[in-house]
């Protein structure tokens, strides 16, 4: 008998577990291809195509004192493989430990509604267009400035994926996504100083991208506009965030607000809901059903329906991000938030994350900034949850009477996430995707700079 796919695969796989009188299951199928390139002046530095497949099973197992759960996975779709998948994955569930707080959802998404995650046109791209793209990009940012003397190169990305997710309780659904992004990193020179800068653009479908040269050149633009850097005092000033490092911090706010972190009371915000911990400028919604969301989903990695949660509302934290298991082990519901790969646990995870949009524009921001930090890069993982404490390398340009001055590096900004986030006192209208989790440009009114 050939190997399974999708559908197929995971329905044999429920009939298999059901035989066998599992006491609840799930599983999971994934199948992606995926096809990336990268450009390097004239020349092609690399091209890679890979297709993926994998199917995974939860099994779990009735005790006295809650159930028992065992997980595994293969590439191998053969019936005789799965067959023994199956057997195995019992037995292993049937050697593990007991948990009052494990087990299905038992409420599932009951419509799937079309979020537009894939354009059927673009399922096929071809190579050879997908690397003129990169050609293009990387033409345009090396014919910028004479001063762009290398790069670290222009690449591009394309993938599909399909997943298929059923249960015991009876849930099957499957949907189909994509992803196609361009990214171009040249490299700058002015005497003996180099640097280095970036532009990403990500999209649903391939005719949501920038025209590659429009790319290339803002890449270019920002690597020259860093050079000459330099550093400065330690002082406390305003600090204008742009929405690519913004973004950063509403990634750190999420690392707060996951229920793993919650149970494990390696947060800051455990038993916070209803406060006010961020200024009231800062709202933070997630939304799993985005239309062409990079990450919208119709269902969850239980089966459950996605859904629109406010974290922050006007700077109240009103929302954690919850599976079954840490909705269960906290008391609480869960959101619609279950994450998951097809060979692995579910764990509590975000979509689509953003900080809503204000009214001002950027460049309003910074004309009313009299003296301030501009941060255009961020170095290092130097945030603590349990604690808040944040401290980060950064580089950027420092602002007087509002304007750009000179570029500056190797400063570091630290403070306490909690405090910064109520410092906010300027919200841009800019919101900008570059990945799941956006942000438009936000002003703290003072923070710590650490430099000469």
């Amino acid at each position: 008998m050939a190997a399974l796919r999708g559908r197929a695969a995971v329905e044999y796989v429920l009939d298999r577990l059901r035989a066998q009188r599992a006491g609840a299951a799930d599983v999971c199928f994934g199948e992606t291809d995926a096809l990336e390139a990268r450009v390097r002046g004239e020349a092609i530095d690399f091209v890679k195509q890979a297709r993926e497949r994998t199917l995974g099973i939860r099994a779990f197992v009735t005790g006295d004192h809650g159930l028992r759960c065992a997980i595994t996975s293969s590439s191998d779709l053969q019936p005789d493989t799965l067959n023994r998948m199956v057997d195995e994955t019992l037995a292993l569930a049937r050697a593990t430990a007991q948990d009052p707080d494990a087990g299905l959802p038992g409420t599932y998404a009951d419509a799937l509604p079309d979020l537009d995650l894939a354009q059927p046109g673009d399922r096929h791209v071809a190579v050879e267009a997908r690397i003129e793209d990169a050609r293009r990009a990387e033409a345009a940012a090396r014919a910028f400035d004479p001063r762009i003397v290398n790069s670290e190169g222009s690449s591009v990305a394309s993938e599909t994926s399909h997943l298929v997710y059923g249960n015991s309780d009876g849930f099957l659904g499957e949907y189909e996504a994509a992803s196609h992004s361009l990214f171009s990193e040249p490299i700058a020179r002015d005497g003996a100083a180099m640097q280095r800068d970036w532009a990403m653009a990500v999209g649903r479908r391939l005719d949501a991208l920038p025209d590659p040269a429009v790319l290339g050149r803002l890449a270019a633009e920002r690597a020259v506009r860093r050079l000459g850097a330099r550093q400065i005092p330690t002082c406390s000033v305003p600090v204008i965030f742009e929405p690519r490092t913004a973004r950063s911090l509403v990634g750190h706010l999420a690392a707060c607000v996951n229920g793993s972190a919650l149970y494990r009371e390696a947060s800051y915000l455990v038993g916070r809901l209803g406060d006010q911990v961020a200024s009231e400028a800062v709202t933070v919604i997630d939304d799993g059903r985005l239309p062409a969301g990079l990450g919208s989903r119709p269902f969850d990695g239980e089966g459950a329906a996605t859904r629109r949660n406010v974290i922050l509302e006007r700077g109240r934290l009103r929302s954690f991000l919850l599976d079954t298991y840490a909705a269960r082990k906290l008391g609480m519901s869960p959101t619609g938030s279950a994450s998951r790969a097809p060979g692995g646990a579910p764990h509590p995870g975000t979509t689509n994350l953003w900080i809503e949009p204000g009214e001002r524009s950027p460049e309003d921001i910074l004309a009313t900034t009299q003296r301030g930090f501009y941060v255009t890069e961020l170095i290092g993982m130097g945030f603590n949850p349990v604690t808040g404490d944040y401290s980060r390398g950064a580089a950027g340009m420092w602002i007087e009477d509002g304007e750009f001055v000179h570029p500056i590096e190797e400063v570091t900004i630290a403070g306490r996430l909690e405090a910064m986030l109520l410092g906010v006192d300027a919200v841009g209208n800019d919101l900008e995707w570059i990945g799941s989790v956006a942000a438009p440009t936000l002003r703290i009114a003072e923070m710590t700079v650490a430099g000469s």
